[in-house]
């Protein structure tokens, strides 16, 4: 019962802002509120990214293969999905300041287990299977904590924002893994360049505790909870039928919704394309095109930084440039995203050219993954189950990345013509994942406004 009124919505104060004082109290809160979920979201990242950056001298120094490499990245992905889904659900009801940062304080905790375990591996006679499993374990573990981060991000946005200004703002929360795994790959890639890859983890848990003192620092519940009237009232917005209707039975409507499901699935492939490259491009740009692993994780987290801009200028191009039309702009940037993709996998070139192949992929993926992944499934259902949609698409995406995991490493770890390393393969897999990935959401988008709700 304890933990039940730790983590349960804030309950109205009974201290009321003063009527003169509400417009600048609520100003000043939701941006607070706002931009300390920012922050703390793209820290997450740094918790969730460890894995991607020390690959490479977790097996020349043989000590796990790519293929157990992927599988333990997909028991984070596939932990990540049940996780998503669950407390997608769970977070429509919770404090979102205090879910969201437990999520990190244990996330950060559990990237010590990880480092801990590497340095103390050959002092205690640790084997390369038992440590695949402990790996295996504790990422997983990572991976459901890790899910208590969007939900609750994105919860406040329906919670703090007006529909009006929501996509814009959207996209800026959105942009945030972009930041993360910038952050990851250029600040932990140079910690494991420099000290040995179990030091990486150390230096992500660093990154998760300062993520989480700033979500306990800034952020707010609920304008309620301070003392304010809902967001509705604040903003005029138009009440409707949905904000009186009990969260349960939304949530419920939500499941029902085949237009959910056809989000889900697009999402789904976007996510495998994105990860895919992500996960496996620091490894890819060592053994295929003989980078450093300095120079690799250079090129992938400062392309990354390109995704920023994508999911930023998605939420403003399809409110203002399209309005509201969310598909064209997907088809367009989807082409663009498919020709970087395949520049990236099929030519050679120097650091630099590198860095464009991925910018632009990075930036044009980037709006897909805003519009398809969020903003259309924001559109379509009640304020009041954000969670529970994110909840759905977030399982269905997950999953999808994590069997891109599994399926990446094998693929990667000797083609069928026997040698070490084969990315032709793989790099079909994930064109194809991103061809999909666009045509989905773009056939069906017509036949989705006319199901909002």
């Amino acid at each position: 019962m304890r933990l039940y009124n730790y983590f349960r919505i804030s309950k109205p104060s009974e201290a009321k802002v003063p009527a003169d004082q509400v417009d600048q109290t609520y100003k000043s809160l939701r941006n607070k509120t706002f931009w300390g979920i920012t922050v703390a979201y793209s820290l997450y990242y740094i918790c969730r990214m460890t894995l991607s950056v020390v690959k490479q001298p977790v097996i020349d120094g043989g000590i796990l293969t790519a293929s157990q490499l992927g599988v333990i990245g997909s028991a984070l992905l596939f932990a990540y999905a049940v996780g998503k889904f669950m407390n997608g659900f769970l977070a429509d009801y919770c404090n979102i300041r205090r879910f969201m940062g437990a999520g990190l304080v244990i996330s950060a905790l559990l990237n010590l287990v990880m480092g801990i375990l590497g340095l103390t591996q050959s002092t205690l006679g640790i084997s390369s299977l038992v440590l695949f499993i402990l790996f295996t374990v504790t990422w997983c573990a990572n991976g459901w904590v890790q899910s208590m981060g969007a939900p609750p991000a994105v919860i406040s946005l329906s919670r703090w924002f007006p529909l009006r200004t929501r996509g814009t703002f959207y996209s800026i929360v959105c942009s945030t893994p972009y930041l993360g795994k910038f952050l990851s790959m250029v600040l932990t890639g140079a910690v494991v360049a420099a000290f040995g890859w179990q030091y990486g983890f150390l230096f992500a848990m660093l990154g998760g505790l300062a993520g989480a003192a700033v979500i306990y620092i800034f952020v707010s519940d609920t304008p309620e909870s301070c003392g304010l009237p809902s967001v509705q009232e604040l903003s005029g917005e138009k009440m409707r039928k949905s904000d009186s209707m009990p969260t349960k039975e939304l949530q419920k409507h939500v499941i029902r919704h085949p237009g959910i499901w056809i989000i889900a699935l697009s999402c789904s492939f976007v996510y495998i394309t994105q990860y895919g490259l992500s996960n496996w491009g620091v490894l890819f740009l060592q053994k295929a095109k003989g980078f450093s692993l300095t120079q690799a994780a250079w090129i992938i987290g400062f392309s990354e930084s390109f995704g920023i801009a994508g999911t930023v200028l998605s939420g403003w191009l399809s409110d203002k440039v399209f309005h509201g039309n969310r598909a064209l702009p997907v088809a367009l940037s989807g082409a663009v995203c498919l020709a970087a993709l395949c520049a990236f996998m099929f030519l050679g070139g120097s650091a630099v050219m590198n860095i464009v192949y991925v910018g632009v992929f990075s930036l044009a993926i980037g709006v897909v993954y805003c519009i398809v992944g969020g903003l259309m499934a924001l559109d379509i259902v009640p304020r009041k189950a954000t969670g529970a949609a994110l909840g759905i698409v977030g399982i269905s995406s997950y999953v999808a990345a994590g069997l891109q995991d599994i399926i990446s490493g094998f693929l990667i770890q000797g083609g069928s013509d026997g040698v070490e390393y084969n990315f032709t393969a793989v790099a079909l897999f994930w064109i194809a994942a991103c061809i999909v990935s666009v045509v989905v959401p773009v056939v069906a988008w017509k036949y989705l406004r006319e199901k909002i709700v």
